[in-house]
């Protein structure tokens, strides 16, 4: 599937849930947010037909996203469902890792290939701070879980924010000395909450390797790492993982997006940061025929932009946080 531009839309990110054990202060408000009624929300049985139309149309790999996929019950009968469509040769996790000690060792079993974790602080102080609930114990624990459990590779997403957790860059790419995890700083994006704290916390991937290199870590190039996300990499001397950069904002890869986002209550949405949705779900229940639901997706594909503009544009008074959009 090519779009306008000629790139190739290959990815799926499927958000299950917009619920989230966690509060974190660039996602969700620390009241919550309004959410979605259980007849709202897609089934799995749905959102695996919608999969199947997807990999008729060449979408290859498909990650399971929220909130926080985790505590969606069957979520371990879904990643197995998935895995049995002809065309899907990956399967993918984000999540918050507290429950993955419950969940890993299934999961794998079920067929699910890779797991991104998200920690954006190794204090436990300041975790309480960031997410307004749990404990970094936990994210630990899930992040041996998933080792334990042979994924590979296991990621761990760290978002920067200035004046926040800025100072623990260095400590972080060090984690790669001990653990063969791949630790992916990602840049702050004004995208919901996010959008209040963008001006004074943004923080550029040229500032995040300064960072590194001032505290006498030496960063050599690496040709990547299993998966279709936009990171560009790197690796510390003697380290058992790598160091990954992901540029939204400063050096947007919007050149090379390949990928169409599927909310929980069934909107196809072309890119990340437009408000353009699609509805899959009313004809879906409508008894659309699978052409009718491919020429959705290939609505969905025809409409994707050349690059979004939130270093501008911000995110345009959007009424959706990122937990109702899928991470």
């Amino acid at each position: 599937m090519l779009d306008r531009f000629s790139r190739d839309i290959h990815y799926l990110r499927v958000s299950v849930t917009d619920r989230c054990n966690l509060r974190c202060v660039y996602c969700m408000p620390e009241d919550g947010i309004s959410l979605l009624g259980h007849d709202d929300i897609m089934t799995f049985e749905e959102m695996e037909k919608m999969i199947k139309v997807a990999a008729s149309l060449g979408i290859r790999r498909v990650r399971i996203t929220g909130g926080e996929p985790l505590v969606r019950k069957n979520l371990t009968s879904f990643v197995a469902a998935l895995k049995a469509i002809p065309g899907i040769e990956d399967v993918a996790l984000t999540t918050n890792g507290i429950l993955l000690p419950q969940y890993a060792q299934d999961l794998r079993e079920a067929g699910l290939d890779r797991v991104n974790i998200s920690l954006d602080t190794m204090r436990s102080d300041r975790f309480r701070d960031i997410t307004r609930n749990g404990t970094i114990e936990d994210v630990w624990s899930g992040i041996e879980a998933a080792l334990n459990a042979n994924f590979h590779p296991v990621k761990v997403n760290v978002v920067v924010m200035g004046s926040i957790n800025d100072d623990e860059i260095a400590d972080f790419a060090s984690l790669t000395k001990r653990w063969p995890v791949h630790v992916r700083f990602i840049e702050l994006m004004p995208i919901g909450e996010g959008e209040q704290s963008f001006r004074g916390h943004f923080v550029s991937i040229e500032e995040m390797i300064s960072k590194i290199n001032q505290s006498g870590q030496k960063l050599y190039k690496h040709d990547g790492i299993k998966g279709s996300g936009p990171a560009t990499y790197y690796t510390l001397e003697k380290a058992q993982g790598t160091v990954g950069f992901i540029s939204a904002i400063s050096k947007h890869f919007c050149n090379s997006c390949n990928r169409l986002r599927l909310t929980a209550e069934g909107q196809l949405r072309p890119c990340l940061h437009g408000a353009k949705e699609i509805d899959l779900k009313t004809p879906l229940r409508l008894g659309a025929t699978e052409k009718k639901l491919q020429l959705l997706f290939m609505q969905a594909i025809s409409s994707k932009p050349d690059q979004h503009f939130l270093s501008d544009q911000g995110w345009g008074g959007q009424a959706r946080m990122m937990s109702q959009i899928g991470g």
